[in-house]
């Protein structure tokens, strides 16, 4: 499992160091190699790849005449590119994806769970601001979360 915030630099190729905490699980579940796709959030999804591979099996499976399935679809899978680590353990993130999450210097990488979450610094800090103010009391609760205790 991939959790915790952290504060990162791209450098001016465009790599990203994983945090070392990170690599050696990573080398272990997937010997480094890594998927990234957008978000509609503005960010990047880090999967490792057999993760993904579970997630496009779902995808591709989700009926083609609904537009909602066809843009995820597009939107996910149609932006998926594999990256590896190197021996270094840096990735290089591909210039859409950097240019579609606004990715230049200063990153935050969020382990959530399975997969990692890539943000610009500036973009991260307003949207946990927003989700920290928000009033959420006109919004249902899922029920998946009724009956979580934290």
């Amino acid at each position: 499992m991939f959790r915790g915030v952290n504060p990162l630099n791209l450098d001016a190729k465009g790599r990203l160091a994983m945090p070392v905490k990170y690599r050696d699980r990573l080398q272990e579940r997937c010997r480094g190699q890594l998927v990234l796709t957008v978000d509609r959030d503005r960010c990047l999804l880090v999967y490792p790849l057999p993760e993904w591979e579970e997630i496009e099996r779902k995808l591709v499976k989700l009926p083609s005449f609904n537009e909602r399935s066809r843009r995820l679809q597009r939107l996910l899978i149609g932006h998926a590119t594999e990256v590896e680590l190197d021996g270094a353990g840096r990735i290089l993130l591909p210039p859409p994806l950097r240019e579609f999450a606004d990715l230049d210097k200063r990153v935050i990488l969020i382990g959530q769970g399975n997969r990692f979450e890539l943000w610009n610094e500036g973009m991260w800090e307003e949207r946990r601001e927003q989700w920290l103010t928000e009033d959420e009391s006109d919004q249902p609760l899922p029920a998946e979360l009724e009956s979580l205790s934290l």
